[in-house]
Parts: C-alpha cells; structure tokens; sequence
C-alpha cells in the first residue's frame, strides 16, 4: 500500500489532500508541524512526505535536511509545498533534498497523477526498459582508463585520455561503472545506438573524487525525459551521495541543476556489501584509498568481473627497503590478513580491472596516495588466480610508450611466477567479451 505524510500548519489543506490520497487507497498521517512530523516520519516511514515550506516547529528546509541526513529515508520521496513561487526558494528546497516544489494552489488531479508516479517502483517507472542484446553473452568495454585527470593529446591517443568509466552489459543490463569523463562518450554512443527508444541504466560509483563523477553533468541520457537513471554508491566521509553529485551541477559550476534534469534520475546510498541489479548478483569491497572508496564484483553467466579503479594493494609493505622486522607484529599480521581478504575477493575472478598507477619507483614517491603499484597488481592478480588483468587509472603524466612498457613489465613478471593470467592495459574503445563457461 503506497503511505504518505502530510505535514501542514493548514488543517484543510491537510484535509484536501488526505481525502484525495485516500481515495485512491492511500494510507495517511499528518501533523501540523515539522517537529512532530519528523516524528512522525520516523515511526511510520512513508513512501512519500508532503511539506509546506513554511510552519512552525522546524521548517520544510529543515525537515527536508533532516531526512535527508538520516539513512533510513534515503529512498523517501520529499514534496513541498508553498503559497511562495521564489525562485530562490525553490532552489534551495531542491539543495535541502526536496524532490518537487509544488506552489498552492494547484490542479488536484495533476497533483494525484504526481503521487503516482513518486510511489512506483523503480522498474516500473513507465517507458523504462533494458537493452535487447544483439551479439549475446556478457561484455565489458572501456570508455574512461586515466586516472586523476584526464590527459587528451597525441602522447595518449592510444590508450585514451578520460578518466574512470567501464560499461557492462550482460542479461538485458547496462551498468556503468564510474562517471568520469569517459561517460560523455558512452552518453553519445548510446544516443546512437537506441535513438528514442527509453532506457534503464545503473551507474555504480567506486567514489566520489572528481575523477569519478565529472562526466555526469555531460551524460546524454541524462537530457532525455524518458530514460531513468540510477546511480548507486556509498555515502562520502563528509557529505551524502546527492549532496555530492549535486553540487558539482549547481552555479557557478554548471549552469543545469541536478533536480532540473528531465530524466528520471534515482540516487541511492547503498549500505549492504551485497546487492542486485535485476538478476545480477553484485558484491562490493572496501578499497584502500583515502574516503569512502569500494571495488565491485560483478556475477555474469559467462563469468565475473572485478573494478577497483582506485585501490593500493596492502601487501606493498613486502616490498620496501625497510625489514618486516621493523614494523611490529600486531601490524605484520594486520596487514597479511587484509591482503589474504582482497585476494579472497577476487579470487579466480574472469575479468579483473585494477588501479596500476605506478611503477615500483613511482611509487616510492607516492607511498600512501591510495594508488597500487604495477608489480603488487600483478603479484595480487596471480596469488588470486585472476584469468584476465587489465592495468588501469593510468597516470595523467604517462605517455602510450610508458604504459606499453608497463605492460611488458607486468607480463614478465606474470611469466617468471609461472602464471598463465592474460594481461593488457585498459585502452578506451576496448571490448573483452566473456567466454561462456564449460
């Protein structure tokens, strides 16, 4: 049954929109002010919170705020409404969280076609819809393989210049994986490719460092009204997910707001290791990079794949100049048990894409950034029994002939350990189909 809260100093417009609500099968609380109504919000957890911006007790901006700040509504829709039509007023109530601005009066009949559509469910929003797979299986292809900066010029037109973004397909899904600034070509390609036809399409965010979400604002589908998009992560070490991917949108920076998309867009605070996207089995793993920053694991028919874009492998400590001995053993331990737990992570993974930013001298220099080193991945890879790695987060000051000589390096060291991984660099434009199993 689809719930509301109405939360309104005006016990008649309470009224009038109880009634309507009702009639539909609704089920109904009110308060009079935002005070009791956040109560009242805990206790019942409606689908929907309908609130006037201005009343006694705590205000819509603040109730808005406070949802927002609290986990368990991450998924509640917020509608305010107001007598006022600022438009300064509305911008902030769409910053505080707020999902519509609705301005009194209004058409009760658009106002119940408006509830409608907030309380469907994800997968039945109308018009949304999966690809239709036309060369079968499980695939991943490359849109975005540099790391902290993109990097455009003809030192690196072969590998590619944008930064984080991996698209999956596989059983009628299209997940993405990261928004950097590769996902403004994936955005084109896809315009392409399905014309008008709507989409349904998962982005999966490692993090949010700017690397990882500048190529949102440029995402094509993002500007067609009939496409929804959901984009999934973790909640940042300072702020939430919205409020992150929303400022970047918001003037001066961007001159199209978040809330001012035309598309359905959904953004989810995950907070299990273990989720699904239609029928595909996801897991997630914590990366050892500054913030709140995870690696996924992706479980295809035809095998399984593994992104850790930003990640500094724990076992690095094995290879500095200083003794093990020097470091005490509550600390050796600690670190050979994170290492055996990534290793179980992916281990016998098909496709494995992993943070290799430096060279084993680079990263004497960078120790602690919370980006790996070639040599670890590689050792990871094959400790983990990984059948594919692609090196990835290719560093902005790395021309084609370095990452080419890194890859070189990394085979080496993958033959000298007896292993039979297939290893590449991440290149934009490339396409690994995964074979179907035995």
């Amino acid at each position: 049954m689809n719930s509301a809260l109405i939360i309104d100093d005006d016990p008649d417009f309470r009224a009038l929109v109880g009634d309507v609500l009702r009639a539909k099968g609704w089920q109904i609380w009110d308060a009079d002010n935002g005070e009791t109504g956040l109560e009242m919000a805990r206790e019942h957890r409606p689908r929907i919170v309908i609130c006037d911006l201005l009343m006694p007790r705590s205000n819509g901006f603040h109730v808005c705020r406070a949802l927002r700040d609290d986990p368990h509504f991450a998924s509640t829709r917020i509608v305010v409404t107001t007598a006022r039509g600022y438009d300064a007023d509305r911008k902030a109530a769409y910053e505080a969280g707020a999902e519509e601005y609705l301005t009194k009066p209004f058409d009760l009949k658009q106002f119940s076609a408006l509830m409608e559509k907030l309380s469907a469910p994800a997968a039945a929003i109308p018009g949304s819809t999966t690809f239709l797979s036309r060369d079968g299986g499980s695939w991943v292809k490359f849109w975005g393989v540099r790391g902290s900066i993109a990097t455009p010029g003809p030192s690196t037109v072969h590998y590619g210049g944008n930064t984080s973004c991996v698209e999956v397909r596989t059983k009628g899904q299209i997940i993405i994986l990261d928004a950097g600034t590769g996902l403004r070509q994936l955005g084109r390609a896809l315009t392409q490719e399905f014309k008008e036809r709507p989409l349904a399409l998962n982005i999966l965010l490692s993090h949010t460092h700017w690397d990882h979400i500048q190529g949102l604002p440029f995402f094509q589908p993002l500007y067609q009204p009939n496409n929804r998009i959901r984009i999934l992560g973790y909640e940042g070490a300072r702020s939430g997910l919205f409020n992150v991917l929303s400022s970047q949108m918001e003037s001066p920076h961007f001159p199209v707001g978040l809330k001012e998309l035309p598309s359905n867009v959904e953004i989810e605070e995950l907070r299990d290791m273990e989720f699904t996207v239609g029928d595909i089995h996801i897991e997630s793993y914590f990366a050892n990079h500054p913030g709140i920053c995870v690696g996924y694991r992706i479980s295809t028919p035809e095998g399984s794949i593994a992104f850790f874009p930003d990640n500094e492998p724990p076992h690095r400590l094995k290879h500095t100049s200083r003794k093990i001995e020097s470091f005490d053993t509550a600390r050796t331990a600690f670190v050979k048990t994170e290492s055996r737990k990534l290793a179980e992570f992916i281990k016998n993974v098909d496709v494995l894409i992993m943070d290799s930013q430096y060279d084993a001298q680079e990263y004497e220099r960078h120790r602690g950034w919370g980006h790996g080193c070639v040599d670890d991945v590689v050792q990871l890879a094959v400790e983990a029994g990984a059948r594919r790695l692609h090196l990835f987060h290719h560093d902005p000051d790395h021309d084609d002939a370095k990452i080419t000589a890194m890859v070189e390096h990394a085979r080496s060291l993958a033959a000298a350990a007896g292993s039979p991984i297939q290893i590449e660099a991440a290149q934009e434009g490339m396409k690994v189909q995964l074979a179907p199993k035995a």
